[in-house]
């Protein structure tokens, strides 16, 4: 009977977490393809999608954050076909490293976020440090991912993409005021959102 009751109670729980996943999803969809999500600035984009993302990778576990963040690369991939003038810019030089590039930093900086999270969670009972420290994280692995496989992909042609005289000018244009405008945004609202989720739906032991 203990033991129904116990595989009730975690069944419950699996849809919960679904659940939460889903309208995580469908947020992360529609940031991508309304101005929520992108701020244009030149060149680049100032992209706020990996607060649903580390909100999920914190709520759901590091699984859920790598789902999300999958969603997350699909939707950027998409904007390369004419939507992006970067990422149509970097189709028409190499679509299978345009779409490792939009895919591979994302998913590994939602997976990595809800591993930090946990790993947080053990070494510290500081109840606002986890989230803070995973949110954050997630924002600086998004940067540094994408713009080091960025690097690894297009050297070549950096300096032609960003409009740059020198592959040291186009590094410094995506992570300088891009990423800690990016990295604040995050940490407050991604922290905020998920500690409140967390009270809603405890997280497994």
């Amino acid at each position: 009977m203990e033991e129904t009751i116990k595989n009730s109670g975690a069944q419950k729980l699996d849809v919960k977490r679904l659940t939460v996943l889903a309208m995580l999803a469908a947020v992360i969809v529609l940031m991508a393809f309304t101005p929520i999500g992108y701020l244009k600035v030149g060149a680049v984009s100032i992209t706020f999608i990996m607060i649903p993302v580390v909100i999920g990778a914190v709520v759901t576990g590091p699984r859920g954050g790598a789902l999300l963040g999958a969603v997350f690369g699909i939707t950027s991939f998409i904007q390369c076909f004419g939507l992006d003038t970067f990422g149509t810019a970097m189709m028409s030089i190499n679509p299978v490293f345009t779409f490792l590039l939009c895919m591979v930093p994302r998913v590994l900086m939602g997976l990595l976020a809800g591993m930090i999270y946990k790993g947080m969670c053990k070494a510290t009972k500081n109840g606002i440090l986890p989230f803070a420290v995973s949110c954050l994280s997630g924002a600086v692995l998004n940067t540094v991912g994408f713009v080091g496989l960025f690097l690894l992909l297009f050297y070549n042609s950096i300096t032609a993409l960003l409009g740059t005289d020198t592959v040291a000018g186009a590094i410094g244009l995506l992570v300088t005021g891009n990423a800690l405008i990016e990295a604040g945004v995050c940490l407050v609202l991604g922290t905020a959102i998920a500690k409140g989720l967390v009270h809603v739906l405890p997280r497994n032991k």
